[in-house]
């Protein structure tokens, strides 16, 4: 990015994050409203294990194809959960659901069920 020098008249660029922080606001906002959520997920019961599987997704490998290797329960299809209405999940989950951004991964976190991470898809009313 380009710092704007002072007294300059050229406009400054936005730096990646802020940009980064523009979509969130924007997918935030979305969240806001909605009252369901499209989601996929990866658990697993060790810590060990989710870190595996995160480290799948660093190298690029799909979040479905991490899901069938690596997820623990019975959403091996590619870890689809389907739509999930709001105050069908548990805390943890449902506050990831509804604030993570559209189409990027979550970072592992816990819930009583284990070590989780999540794919937002979609949301709506």
């Amino acid at each position: 990015y380009q710092r704007r020098v002072r007294g300059s008249k050229m406009p400054a660029k936005k730096k990646p994050q802020q940009q980064q922080n523009k979509a969130n606001n924007n997918n935030s906002e979305k969240a806001k409203g909605a009252n369901k959520v499209k989601c996929r997920h990866i658990l697993c019961e060790k810590q060990s294990k989710i870190l595996q599987a995160k480290a799948e997704l660093e190298k690029g490998t799909s979040f479905a194809e991490v899901a069938k290797n690596f997820s623990e329960d019975k959403a091996r299809n590619g870890g689809d959960l389907g739509w999930l209405a709001r105050g069908s999940m548990v805390g943890e989950f449902q506050e990831k659901a509804f604030s993570a951004p559209l189409g990027a991964y979550t970072e592992p976190f816990k819930t009583k069920f284990g070590y989780h991470i999540l794919l937002v898809e979609d949301r709506k009313n």
